[in-house]
């Protein structure tokens, strides 16, 4: 089996198990970042930096159908772009929140598990990189803070 047909059957497996495909995607997204931007924690980080919001909503449809489906669409490095955000613990438990509510409001429940799971790994490795671009390692279940 190629590569390429490798990848088409572990995503169709994972489409079948969950019912998750680029429409649910596209919901999911455009929901949690409508969320996101009214929220009065997280808006300010992302209006301060997303001007135009398509482009942004595009990358994240096609990153969450790489995470979610395996499809291999998204091409970048989202550590690199998250290091310089002013965000910590109280940002991605927020962030985490308002995904977990959006994915159980939108999604049949397989799909939001899913989505949430990864979700859960994205936020802790993503805190734990910022941590350490600020010159602090993490312990297990430690969580970063930022001086006020």
């Amino acid at each position: 089996m190629t590569p390429n047909a490798r990848r088409a059957a572990i995503t169709a497996g994972i489409a079948a198990e969950t019912g998750i495909d680029e429409a649910m995607i596209e919901r999911l997204v455009r929901g949690f970042y409508a969320r996101v931007q009214a929220d009065p924690l997280l808006g300010p980080v992302f209006a301060a930096r997303i001007q135009d919001w398509e482009p942004h909503l595009q990358r994240m449809m096609a990153f969450w159908s790489s995470v979610a489906l395996l499809s291999g669409r998204y091409r970048g490095q989202p550590m690199e772009k998250h290091l310089p955000l002013p965000v910590d613990a109280a940002h991605f438990d927020r962030w985490l929140a308002l995904f977990e509510e959006t994915a159980e409001a939108l999604c049949p429940p397989a799909a939001a598990r899913h989505f949430v799971e990864r979700a859960r790994r994205i936020a802790e490795s993503l805190e734990l990189g910022i941590a350490a671009g600020q010159g602090r390692i993490l312990a297990r279940g430690e969580r970063f803070h930022r001086a006020a």
